[in-house]
């Protein structure tokens, strides 16, 4: 068998990776036309799966563009010569639902092959999540690629854990050329899901090593998070992030505001003063939190390494060098 049309094939697809493109909305107009639709598509039936799905695709944003930029790292499975980020302290044990990006890579590999980045699926796919459980629904900046490789070390270095208080926030997002108030609006991407029992023990019995719980936490929430994570228990029990966790909403600063936020990088926007201001005007005023939002999510969409990419054939993967193909061929 000819190996010729297997590498010009994955040399043109390589040259284009490299490349790259500006972002731009519409970018799969002419490529891949039913692009978006399809992605909607999927997250729809992952959502009537299971409701808690799309919420979990929705952080794929947030710890794929902090690390490196948006370019899909997130996705890629260990090797033996990569420690991936899926592992990483921030990410081990709390992503979840990468089937549910598998799955949206298949239909558009049907319908467009080799052509959606994983990194576009990411992008397209967190924005769906948003606007599928009543919040805003924008226009998305396409045209990204997929990374080479991933970095567990760069994850670590990079991602905050719940632990983090708003200074730390604040700090970390500035680094990205996002202001305070974007970040607080970013943080109402908690409006939808769950988190572990296991991020919130410290608060609940030795905040900042007092042995004793948050004062911050409102006294009737804090005897109910005690029944769902008691002491010696199953700290991979999940509680909602807010009181409407499948409804994207304000209803999370509200929450912040009466003493009722689930995680502490949470509740510490509350009780910090330079970010408490935008946690009110978002509990009071719904539509500004969802402008806010999707400003946010723009600007963290544009977050870009810089470095050569390509367009996966399956997301938890690297396509096969040259070399590869020649060998296996």
């Amino acid at each position: 068998m000819s190996l010729l049309p297997h590498l010009i094939l994955y040399l043109t697809l390589f040259t284009v990776a490299v490349t790259g493109e500006t972002l731009r909305p519409r970018f799969y107009r002419e490529t891949c036309p039913e692009a978006e639709s399809i992605v909607r598509k999927e997250m729809k039936k992952a959502m009537i799966k299971e409701a808690r799905s799309v919420a979990s695709v929705m952080r794929f944003q947030f710890h794929d563009c902090f690390v490196n930029g948006c370019d899909a790292s997130l996705l890629l499975d260990d090797t033996p010569n990569m420690l991936g980020e899926k592992l990483s302290l921030s990410n081990i044990d709390s992503l979840r639902s990468f089937e549910v990006v598998d799955d949206i890579k298949e239909a558009l590999e049907k319908a467009c092959p080799a052509t959606v980045s994983c990194a576009d699926i990411v992008i397209m796919a967190a924005r769906d999540a948003v606007a599928l459980t009543g919040g805003p629904d924008w226009e998305v900046k396409l045209g990204r690629r997929d990374s080479l490789t991933a970095s567990q070390k760069d994850s670590d270095d990079i991602m905050p854990s719940p632990r983090a208080n708003a200074t730390f926030l604040i700090d970390l997002f500035e680094r990205f050329n996002l202001s305070v108030k974007d970040m607080v609006a970013l943080s109402g991407s908690h409006s939808i899901g769950q988190g572990r029992c296991f991020s919130i023990m410290f608060r609940l019995y030795n905040q900042s090593g007092s042995g004793k719980p948050d004062p911050a936490l409102e006294p009737s929430y804090r005897k109910k998070l005690d029944k769902l994570c008691p002491l010696g228990g199953d700290e991979n029990v999940t509680g909602d992030l807010d009181a409407t966790p499948q409804v994207f909403d304000n209803q999370y600063f509200k929450d912040l505001v009466s003493g009722r936020g689930f995680l502490n990088s949470d509740q510490t926007l509350y009780t910090n003063r330079v970010t408490r201001e935008y946690v009110k005007m978002f509990s009071e005023d719904q539509g500004e939190f969802f402008r806010a939002f999707e400003e946010g999510m723009v600007k963290l969409g544009d977050l870009q390494s810089g470095r050569p990419g390509e367009i996966r054939f399956n997301c938890r993967v690297v396509n096969r060098r040259p070399i590869d193909v020649l060998l296996v061929s």
